[in-house]
């Protein structure tokens, strides 16, 4: 006989995937990932085709033990993880008690989070992760996909230049192998320079950061040196330059960038205005045919000039420009899989024993936590279960 004054087990800690708004094609957990999660004891639930743009199957989630459910259900669980901020659909209607994780941008509007978090309702914002730390280097979006868009620049630099990238003799003769220059070497400057190398192109590397050198020559890269430089500022990034460093450096770059065939731009300020790298000054000195792939180009801005985001431009001297801040969404498999990874590891610190604690005394809980360092919260409110009814959302 059971004993019947035994205490019940605390229901399983509930994770819910958005499917993601607008041309984004990501989602925040793939079926592989699931798997481990069911695993550990959580319930996962997916809304039906949350996958489906990268190429994930409801089946797919459905046979790594997740329930396929629908958006407000999924909404509706302890832990709502999404790539991007959701809107108003599932902001408006998170109740206290609940946690919402991903890429929230609480560096370019922290105010709409701090009032999630005056609401009752967790927001942990991957960009605000210590990426110096080592213990978060499981965590650390950002350099996830930033490694999934350098790859993927160099392969679009290489199909948009009309010419080879290596060194190739043929019947017809020999072409001389194209020129490319990678300005910042950070996550995806390092991936694109080691991309465009294996794909046989003459490559150069930019950083103000002089550190940076032996990492782009370690590459089998040259490094391009200015006289500006400048160290390390906050969360590993370069600190930013005074106004007439900025003049000097793109006068440098200018006279320089003229020479090379395909340049890679990677400058990117989360949250804010990305530098100004390559002026319509420097696009008149470059050969008609060169190609720029602008990584950090956004609503907010570029790295070169004219630059727009999703699309490319062909200036009147034939140089084209290609915005492209979404390439982690355009290898949407390989960059879902990759930052799944990172909310998998996210999960292993805040869900302790089967609850989820946030210790805003913990250095990435801390650091996460937009509420961490604002007036206690209401007191949580245990979310019940949305059950799922059969076929739903199929």
């Amino acid at each position: 006989m059971p004993d019947e004054t035994s205490t019940p087990p605390p229901p399983p800690v509930t994770v819910g995937v958005l499917r993601e708004a607008g041309s984004e094609r990501r989602v925040a957990l793939v079926p592989e990932v699931v798997e481990t999660l069911v695993a550990r004891g959580l319930e996962v639930r997916v809304e039906a085709g949350a996958g489906a743009d990268a190429w994930f199957a409801d089946d797919a989630y459905a046979a790594a033990g997740a329930q396929v459910t629908t958006r407000a259900a999924a909404a509706a669980s302890d832990v709502v993880v999404s790539v991007h901020r959701p809107g108003p659909d599932v902001l408006d209607v998170l109740a206290p008690g609940q946690t919402l994780l991903g890429l929230l941008g609480a560096r370019a509007d922290r105010d709409g989070l701090v009032e999630l978090e005056r609401r009752g309702v967790r927001a942990l914002s991957l960009e605000l992760l210590p990426r110096t730390l080592s213990r978060a280097q499981t965590m650390d979006a950002l350099s996830s996909q930033a490694s999934v868009a350098g790859y993927r620049a160099a392969l679009l630099g290489a199909e948009t230049f009309a010419r080879y990238l290596p060194t190739m003799i043929t019947a017809a003769g020999t072409a001389r192998p194209a020129k490319v220059l990678v300005l910042g070497a950070g996550v995806a400057g390092l991936q694109a320079i080691g991309t465009a190398r294996r794909l046989g192109a003459q490559v150069t590397g930019y950083d103000v950061r002089p550190a940076a050198r032996e990492e782009v020559t370690s590459l089998g890269a040259t490094f391009l040196t200015t006289s500006v430089t400048a160290g390390a500022g906050d969360g590993g990034y370069a600190r930013a330059l005074t106004a007439e460093e900025t003049a000097a450096q793109q006068a440098e770059l200018g006279a320089k960038i003229a020479g090379f065939d395909i340049v890679i731009t990677t400058a990117q300020v989360p949250g804010a205005r990305p530098p100004l790298l390559v002026t319509e000054d420097t696009l008149d000195q470059m050969a008609a045919g060169s190609v720029l792939v602008d990584l950090a180009a956004s609503e907010l801005g570029g790295n070169v000039a004219g630059s727009a985001p999703g699309r490319s431009v062909v200036t009147a001297g034939g140089v084209t420009i290609v915005g492209a801040g979404d390439l982690p969404s355009r290898m949407a498999t390989g960059a879902s899989t990759a930052y799944a990874r990172n909310i998998a590891a996210v999960l292993g610190v805040v869900v302790v024993d089967g609850a989820i604690a946030l210790d805003p005394a913990d250095e990435v809980v801390g650091a996460l936590w937009v509420g961490a360092d604002l007036a206690p919260p209401p007191a949580s409110v245990t979310v019940p279960s949305v059950p799922t009814v059969e076929g739903e959302g199929a």
